[in-house]
């Protein structure tokens, strides 16, 4: 799982373009490792079905330990295991996920803390990337982030593998 410091200018305002660019950010690092033809690429731009922020536009999530939280009700989306995801691309059958063990064996964790951009504000819009093999199973998982104060978009994490959670 990539989270480099890379941020890419995007349009203020003008929610449509904005949506439209954080997309094609989470598709094209799902698709740039695992190519067109090995695997379906399916992409959404994140809302909160529990506390309705109902649109893009009012969409607004806070991030710290690898989690994304919506604003409104502070629940994680799933990006680490899968839960919430799995019904945002209308799959409540799928099995939940967990991402991939990346840690370099030496090297410390970095400790929770809560994601910003350059210019310090700490709210994203957020759309994902699965890329699903033949049985429609996720394999990876890319989450692009954009502030919608400033219009930069980041690759949060880029083509994360996942694995089948195991029962508790």
């Amino acid at each position: 799982m990539e989270r480099g410091d890379a941020w890419s200018a995007g349009p203020v305002g003008g929610a449509d373009t904005g949506r439209d660019e954080l997309l094609r950010v989470a598709e094209r690092a799902a698709r740039a490792t695992r190519g067109p033809t090995d695997g379906q690429v399916v992409t959404a731009a994140v809302v909160c079905e529990l506390c309705g922020s109902g649109d893009f536009d009012s969409a607004e999530f806070e991030v710290w330990d690898g989690e994304c939280y919506c604003v409104g009700c502070l629940l994680p989306i799933g990006v680490r295991d899968g839960d919430v995801l799995t019904r945002t691309f209308q799959r409540p059958d799928a099995p939940p996920w967990a991402l991939a063990p990346t840690e370099t064996p030496g090297i410390p964790a970095r400790p929770a803390e809560y994601f910003k951009c350059p210019e310090g504000h700490g709210v994203f819009q957020v759309a994902v990337a699965l890329v699903l093999d033949g049985d429609a199973s996720v394999r990876a998982i890319s989450v692009g982030l954009r502030c919608p104060e400033d219009g930069g978009v980041h690759l949060f994490i880029d083509n994360a593998q996942v694995m089948p959670r195991k029962a508790p």
